[in-house]
């Protein structure tokens, strides 16, 4: 997630930085030269630029996708660790006149129900008009087929809404989002979910689950980028980024969901006082965020995928490049993730990477 997202909190940022983050964000990518890499190590950032990176993870493939601002593109690969040898396959440009051709930002990629479904936002050009869109393919390769658009994603209080994402639990799909409260509040966003009755439709209206409240969460009053996993007994835990991206303090925080609890209860989600991942200025980390998960290819471990900057006071645009590390679970069964590790410093390939 985000991105150049940001509603800034104020008027001011708004209009100063917001405009230059989307200009970003529609810059055509340039393709990385592909390099060889026969050694059993890889180093981070995986390419010079990548905002809100996503991996989806089947059987031992997987499909990469970041914001491209002007189009959806996708990587499919077998290591996650060697991107830098790929390049995007452009499954997606949206036609000039559509409410949905520009700044499109932090597309997912889920199979869900036998058929591939891509979550993005975008606008016309406006961003207080930004929502939520799906497309769906039902080619077995999701590089090939047709990809449809099914329409705009959206719950019976229609909103500005960015970062959305999806997940199943106990039989039924969710939908989470970033979201303001009104028609135009660009000082303040915060997480939403709705029921699914299928993977491109909302079901009655949305609820708040998490709004900044701590103080780490108040440089910008975002709460944006929700993303979830389940530990090995099946405990939920939302993973989300906080603080303005525009920010060095754009940090990830954690919600975990009572035993038994209900998704669509705000009170079953219980926050973390403290962000679970944050700037790191030795490691040239600043303001990681927009993570989500993978596991290696061996399924032995478990993988973080985020974007940061290397350098301070870098913002929402293009220099935030996508970066990969592996984390642990603790005692109580929460993720671990650690630090950000040190730029261009060797670290060992998922376990299982073809060479």
């Amino acid at each position: 997630m985000h991105h150049y997202k940001r509603l800034l909190y104020g008027i001011t940022l708004f209009l100063a930085l917001g405009a230059s983050c989307k200009k970003e964000a529609d810059e055509v990518q340039k393709p990385v030269t592909p390099v060889t890499n026969t050694s059993n190590t890889f180093t981070n950032p995986l390419l010079p630029s990548g905002p809100d990176p996503w991996v989806y993870q089947q059987n031992d493939t997987y499909y990469y996708i970041h914001t491209l601002g002007n189009r959806i593109g996708l990587i499919k690969t077998k290591a996650i660790s060697q991107l830098g040898k790929e390049a995007f396959t452009t499954v997606f440009a949206p036609g000039v006149s559509e409410p949905y051709s520009q700044n499109l930002w932090a597309p997912e990629i889920h199979f869900l129900q036998g058929k591939w479904y891509i979550y993005f936002a975008a606008d016309n050009g406006n961003d207080v008009n930004h929502r939520m869109y799906v497309l769906e393919n039902a080619a077995a390769d999701p590089t090939t087929g047709t990809w449809t658009m099914k329409g705009k994603l959206t719950p019976t209080t229609d909103r500005w809404a960015i970062d959305g994402s999806v997940f199943e639990h106990g039989g039924q799909l969710y939908f989470i989002w970033s979201g303001w409260v009104g028609n135009n509040d660009p000082g303040i966003q915060q997480i939403y979910i709705a029921r699914m009755s299928n993977p491109w439709t909302l079901e009655g209206d949305r609820v708040m689950i998490t709004r900044p409240t701590f103080n780490w969460e108040m440089n910008g009053l975002v709460n944006e980028g929700p993303e979830v996993i389940k530990n090995a007994a099946g405990k939920v835990f939302m993973v989300y980024s906080a603080s303005g991206c525009w920010t060095d303090s754009y940090s990830l925080g954690r919600l975990t969901l009572r035993d038994n609890g209900n998704p669509m209860n705000p009170d079953d989600w219980i926050k973390s006082p403290a962000p679970v991942f944050a700037t790191k200025a030795e490691s040239n980390a600043f303001g990681p965020g927009h993570n989500g998960f993978f596991k290696s290819p061996d399924g032995t471990e478990d993988w973080i995928i985020y974007h940061a900057n290397s350098f301070s006071n870098q913002g929402c645009g293009n220099t935030r490049s996508p970066r990969i590390q592996k984390f642990t679970w603790n005692a109580d069964g929460t993720p671990n993730f650690g630090e950000p590790v040190k730029i261009n410093t060797p670290l060992p390939r998922p376990s299982g990477e073809v060479k």
